[in-house]
């Protein structure tokens, strides 16, 4: 056995270097549409898109490296796609708070993190969830990860008014091309084909540019923007503000619970839960999140932390921190070769969001149908997660509804203290979120 085998412990896993290095490729692939989204989604806040993609870039290789070496977790880490959307849509448009103002909201919610598990709040505050809403949380980013994928794809488009969501043109070159790589990865998964996953993004991503549905890159090799712009550019000037506390309020709570819900639904699918249905050395992965949120803040992008898509590694049979060191090291390589990485379409990595959504809707079986104080919390969970369109408007219900169940029925020594600390801030998140 090798050093770097000893140091991730593959065998106490029962992994190898070459499996931990495709679920790494796939993490990777998965989630490499963030190198286009975030830049573009700031943009709306007047972020340079240029300086935003380096920025992206860093915080997310700098946080997945830390994932691996030090968390030794196989989960990547990133700038959030509904927290960007919120500081650039609401703080900045519709507020208008400055984009420089909005990450110091940032960076100081990633201080009062880091704060928290170093005083091993974060840590109490998780080990009081239920097993059962800890069950949800997995089934509902499952939920959440497929309509994500359907839509991507084409197979699912928007709607109108009284009818939110529609097929989409099942007929049309780009949807058949998703409905392939989704029969195709079927397929290979059914047949245990090793990097199912990432070989069907790279099938189909090839057919999109042969079939020119996708152009081809520009280029392969390119030079990074300079991230100058936005570099070191926080504003502390609105912190003493009334105004300031629901934004730092609603980042403090959407991220937490988002990284809890990734953390704790992701290690169920992996294993890497122990009998009580905790995630042991919780506190470095949260460690990890709360300094990559202070990064990209100092960097200048938005809260970061772990990406729901590492779901795609796992099923890839990631369960080391070199899945992670893997992703950390496509990141870095994407500064120089972003327009072939952003060439890959959402025909291609959609599919695979729907086939890891199923793999994760398996710990439903042990949602407890019978009792209704557990399954109603749960339910809402996942039911909210994939219809608000909002892993944290999910969480924070089911956080203020479960003690509500649980006290109707009279059971309220059931409910630990910890979650009666989450479902206040829960509703102080929903009385102070910018609807």
């Amino acid at each position: 056995m090798t050093r770097v085998e000893e140091f991730f412990e593959f065998a106490r896993h029962g992994t190898t270097l070459r499996r931990e290095v495709l679920a790494g490729l796939t993490t990777f692939m998965t989630m490499s549409y963030i190198l286009v989204v975030n830049p573009a989604i700031l943009a709306a806040a007047g972020i340079p898109a240029g300086a935003s993609l380096v920025a992206t870039i860093i915080t997310a290789a700098v946080g997945t490296l830390l994932m691996g070496v030090y968390a030794k977790r196989p989960f990547a880490v990133a700038p959030y796609m509904g927290e960007n959307a919120f500081i650039a849509y609401t703080v900045v448009r519709v507020l208008g708070l400055s984009w420089q103002g909005a990450l110091g909201a940032v960076f100081l919610a990633g201080c009062v993190f880091l704060l928290m598990t170093v005083l091993k709040l974060r840590q109490w505050l998780v080990g009081a969830i239920p097993k059962t809403l800890r069950y949800s949380f997995a089934v509902g980013i499952g939920l959440f990860l497929t309509f994500i994928g359907l839509n991507d794809s084409g197979i699912v488009a928007l709607g109108v008014a009284g009818a939110p969501v529609k097929p989409g043109n099942l007929t049309s070159l780009p949807v058949l091309l998703s409905i392939l790589g989704f029969l195709l990865i079927t397929v290979l998964i059914i047949h245990r084909f090793p990097g199912a996953i990432l070989a069907g993004i790279l099938v189909v991503t090839v057919l999109s540019m042969l079939l020119r549905v996708t152009p081809p890159p520009h280029g392969f090799i390119s030079m990074p923007p300079s991230i100058a712009p936005i570099l070191f550019k926080l504003d502390f000037r609105h912190v003493f503000t009334w105004a300031f506390f629901p934004i730092v309020l609603t980042i403090f709570v959407m991220a937490f619970v988002d990284t809890m819900a990734t953390l704790i639904g992701v290690s169920a699918r992996a294993g890497l839960l122990d009998e009580e249905g905790n995630l042991p050395q919780i506190e470095r992965p949260m460690t990890v999140d709360a300094i990559s949120t202070m990064l990209a803040a100092l960097v200048g992008t938005t809260t970061s932390g772990a990406f729901l898509e590492s779901a795609a590694g796992v099923e890839a049979g990631g369960r080391t921190g070199m899945t992670s060191v893997v992703t950390a090291f496509c990141f870095v390589l994407a500064l120089f070769f972003s327009p072939f990485v952003a060439s890959v379409p959402p025909q291609a990595y959609g599919p695979a969001l729907i086939i890891v959504g199923l793999m994760m809707f398996a710990p439903v079986v042990h949602i407890p149908f019978n009792d209704y104080t557990e399954v109603v919390p749960a339910f809402v969970v996942v039911a909210l997660m994939s219809f608000t369109f909002n892993v944290g408007i999910g969480m924070t219900a089911g956080f203020v509804l479960y003690p509500l169940c649980k006290v109707a029925a009279g059971r309220w020594r059931e409910v630990r203290p910890g979650l009666w600390v989450l479902g206040g801030l829960s509703l102080l998140f929903f009385v102070f979120y910018p609807y």
